[in-house]
């Protein structure tokens, strides 16, 4: 059995847009430019006719990941999420015990994270080592400026 990845439904609808995309407009296009370059004639110095191919190449793979990722997709509403402790879907802010600067994280999917947006992975190292703590627990993560040490000021499922 294959291996299932939390989403959020935001998450799923964004891969699946992204794959009919690729699928109804970009895997068509390419297919177009292929015929129009071998209509150039000799195909080995043919650089537009190498280019749509490696593209191609690329788009089949992204539709074959996407096709993967989508299949093996648990989709998860935070909404409905019942915990006292941080788990994925949850809305953390977090304290920096040093500086005393709050942050506010969403834990989301692989594909989902955006650090912009305040969207962090469930595989980030932030997030792994605050899964499982409770409102006011510490936890510490190694950073590339060293150990930083926080505090779960508050968690909630939206």
């Amino acid at each position: 059995m294959s291996e299932k990845f939390p989403m959020t439904l935001e998450g799923l609808e964004k891969l699946k847009s992204e794959l009919e995309d690729l699928k109804n407009n970009q895997r068509p296009e390419v297919i177009k430019a292929i015929a129009e370059a071998r209509e150039h004639g000799d195909l080995s110095e043919n650089a537009e006719y190498h280019a749509a191919r490696e593209k191609q190449g690329f788009i089949e793979g992204k539709i074959n990941e996407l096709e993967n990722k989508v299949s093996r997709a648990e989709v998860i509403d935070p909404k409905k999420v019942k915990s006292e402790t941080v788990t994925f879907g949850a809305t953390v802010v977090i304290v920096d015990l040093e500086t005393e600067i709050k942050s506010e994280y969403k834990i989301v999917g692989v594909d989902e994270s955006d650090i912009e947006k305040k969207l962090i992975s469930i595989n980030a190292p932030l997030c792994k080592a605050m899964i499982n703590k409770k409102i006011n627990d510490t936890f510490e993560v190694q950073t590339p400026n060293g150990l930083k040490e926080y505090l779960i000021k508050t968690i909630s499922f939206k």
